[in-house]
């Protein structure tokens, strides 16, 4: 511009040129300082200084350009400046530059950046002929033209420099349509980009599993919603913190320490456990995995990983685990049981025979052989406790009602108990009666009263009270559906904390001291349940008593009996007036010794079977018998199929089983009588005349085959 509006400069009488060095010179500083200011502020980071910066930059490009064309005017006179208007141009200059920049930065639409380009070209012209007003020409008398420097004529010089100028708008021009049309192209690959991302994001947070993102610090950067809902978080309480922050003490060390060093050597962690912890203070079982995602030239981008929650599955397992543990000591404590009554049968079938035959005036060994007599009643009643938690005591389960069951053993509580513990009763009208066997059901509730006791040292309440839920399907897995009669038993005592609790019913668990409980109260009451087709359930909290709920099922008939020989029944024990032929079967040689010396203390014509075959031959060539007694469980045959198959060749026959335990179905026992280990000879005694009044006596002979 400053070269073409030169041309319109005239001096009367002078001619001039222009040097070629300082006019290139003058382009090149307006072009490299309209650069730097250009690219000053295409930088991301803007402000107000770098506007300025860049404004004052180009504002001084373009004065230097003019005074420095100025200078390379090559005429008979020198030139001086007026300072007022020299300032004038300079300050056109920046300011025009400064705004041209503002505006031309700026979102700005095509109009405006039009406007910005006009202003520009206006203020440039403006400080051009403002620079103008200010030059003084001072004639210099004899200057010769002629000489000097090479110079260009002012016509030549400004139609190259006009040419050079459209040539460098033409390709701007061209340039501009190109980054245009890149720009457009940036623009929509960005656009998408930002699409994608989203779209990505979306389904990240929007997945069903909950999974987050860390960066190499193992601070979180984003979650899913599925991850907050989870944890109960929203997601500015997340994003930005340390994943330990959301996991137990135990399991933030475990992820620090070795964990996270894993998954960063090696780019992947495969499954570990942890508990998390809740925004409610709730622990969750969880699982975890990640892997280390990385960009194309490998930098780090971020770790992504989820979290499983496996809290009910690990309780189901708990529970599973504990229901085999349950099971496997049941087995055992039931064969030991079954064992211990074998022994305690011979124990207390010799301490009866030798008690019968002591003087009377022998105190003192009348008296050792009472008090072993009752450790072994002691022994005996332990192990139906062992029985009843294997669930493998023959019980008598009939209709019972419980309100009446529990007046008449109010007394019987409340001595137990002590008069510092109140006991209160409550029962709705029309209760159903309960399908239980009666006398272990008073011993359940004994149980009961007794850890109520214990708990309570200080005294306090216990209340028993009964209703009648009706459960429907899919609400207990351990119980069927149906109408039942829960028993409840509570106390506001010490309580349990969900350690003990979780072990309460363990056979030999007990957290009072040496000598003060066996462990076996609530195994036998949780076995009494399980047997009678219902189901214990424990509630406590420390400081907050216990409640003992007792599911049983209710009667809907009489229960049948099932004639087993009871224990309540006192009976004379006499030598019988008539001899009957016995013959006694068990597989245990001192059992079978014992049963057949307290048979001939009563009188009776003794003949012993080892086992089932044996005692099917010897019956063969015994013309007669009047009763078959024999044990259950035998090796080859049990009492019960030996039992049948003598009822095929003779069905009069007379017979008594008699074992510790035994897993029997009710309707295997009918027409049966059984004689539960250890018995006393007076027991004996009385299944004998059972036995003998329950069918005539005929005379064994093998039924011949047809």
């Amino acid at each position: 511009m400053h070269f073409v509006a030169m041309l319109a400069f005239s001096m009367p009488g002078m001619e001039f040129g222009y040097d070629l060095g300082l006019t290139l010179l003058s382009l090149a500083v307006a072009i490299l300082a309209t650069g730097a200011s250009f690219t000053m502020m295409n930088r991301a980071y803007r402000s107000w200084l770098m506007l300025a910066a860049a404004g004052l930059l180009m504002g001084l490009g373009v004065v230097a350009m003019h005074y420095i064309g100025m200078s390379a005017m090559q005429m008979s006179s020198s030139i001086s400046y007026d300072g007022l208007w020299l300032s004038i141009s300079v300050l056109i200059a920046i300011g025009a530059a400064t705004t041209a920049l503002w505006i031309a930065s700026r979102e700005s639409s095509q109009l405006q950046r039009l406007a910005a380009a006009c202003l520009m070209g206006v203020a440039v012209a403006g400080m051009h002929y403002a620079g103008m007003r200010a030059a003084i020409f001072t004639v210099a008398p004899g200057t010769d033209m002629a000489e000097g420097s090479a110079s260009i004529g002012q016509t030549a010089l400004a139609m190259s420099v006009s040419a050079a100028t459209f040539l460098i708008l033409f390709l701007a021009l061209m340039a501009a349509m190109f980054d245009r049309r890149f720009a457009v192209m940036a623009e929509r690959e960005a656009d998408a980009l930002r699409a994608s991302e989203e779209r990505f994001r979306s389904l990240y947070q929007d997945t069903p599993l909950p999974l987050h993102s860390l960066n190499e610090d193992g601070c979180i950067e984003q979650v899913s919603n599925t991850w907050l809902s989870l944890m109960g978080y929203s997601r500015d309480e997340v994003e930005g913190r340390p994943l330990i922050n959301f996991l137990t003490e135990a399991s933030a060390r475990q992820f620090r320490q070795q964990d996270l060093p894993e998954l960063i050597a090696k780019e992947v962690l495969p499954p570990r456990d942890y508990r998390a912890v809740t925004k409610s203070g709730k622990f969750l079982d969880v699982v975890a995995a990640a892997k280390v995602e990385r960009d194309a030239e490998g930098n780090f981008l971020h770790v992504l990983g989820g979290l499983t929650d496996v809290t009910d599955r690990k309780r189901v397992e708990d529970a599973l685990r504990q229901s085999q543990k349950i099971e496997a000591l049941g087995q055992l404590t039931g064969g030991i049981a079954h064992d211990f009554n074998n022994l305690l049968a011979v124990i207390v079938g010799n301490l009866d025979l030798l008690r019968r035959r002591l003087p009377a005036d022998d105190l003192k060994a009348n008296r050792l052989v009472e008090s072993a007599l009752e450790g072994a009643q002691r022994g005996a009643s332990l192990t139906q406790r062992l029985l009843t938690f294997a669930r493998r005591q023959d019980l008598r389960p009939s209709a019972v009602e419980i309100p009446g069951l529990i007046r008449g053993m109010a007394d019987l509580l409340q001595r137990t108990i002590g008069p510092q513990i109140r006991v209160d009763t409550q029962f709705p009208l029309h209760l159903p009666q309960a399908r239980v066997d009666a006398n272990q059901l008073e011993m359940a509730i004994l149980n009961l009263a007794v850890n109520a006791r214990d708990a309570m040292p200080a005294g306090g309440s216990l209340k028993i009270s009964a209703d009648e839920p009706v459960l429907p399907s899919g609400v207990n897995d351990d119980l069927r559906p149906g109408r039942y009669i829960r028993l409840t038993v509570s106390d506001d005592g010490e309580g349990m904390n969900d350690e003990t609790l979780a072990r309460a019913t363990d056979p030999f668990f007990t957290t009072k001291g040496v000598g003060k409980g066996t462990g076996l109260g609530l195994s036998m009451v949780h076995g009494l349940a399980a047997q009678s087709g219902g189901r214990l359930h424990l509630r406590s909290c420390p400081g907050k008593g216990t409640t003992a709920e007792l599911y049983l099922p209710v009667a809907t008939k009489e229960a049948e009996d099932r004639t087993v020989v009871t224990k309540s029944e006192p009976i004379a024990i006499e030598v019988s007036s008539r001899s009957l032929t016995v013959m006694v079967v068990d597989d245990d040689p001192l059992v079978l010794d014992n049963t057949s010396a307290m048979l001939q203390e009563l009188g009776h014509v003794v003949l012993t079977a080892s086992s089932a075959n044996d005692a099917l031959i010897k019956l063969n060539s015994k013309p007669k018998l009047d009763v078959l007694i024999t044990d259950h469980l035998m090796p080859g045959k049990t009492g019960l199929e030996l039992i049948k198959e003598v009822g095929e060749h003779l069905p009069g026959m007379r017979t008594l089983l008699i074992s510790g335990f035994a897993d029997l179905d009710p309707s295997e026992l009918q027409g049966v009588l059984l004689l539960r280990k250890p018995f006393s000879l007076r027991e004996l005694t009385s299944a004998l005349q059972r036995v003998s009044s329950s069918a005539p006596i005929i005379p064994f002979a093998r039924r011949a085959r047809t």
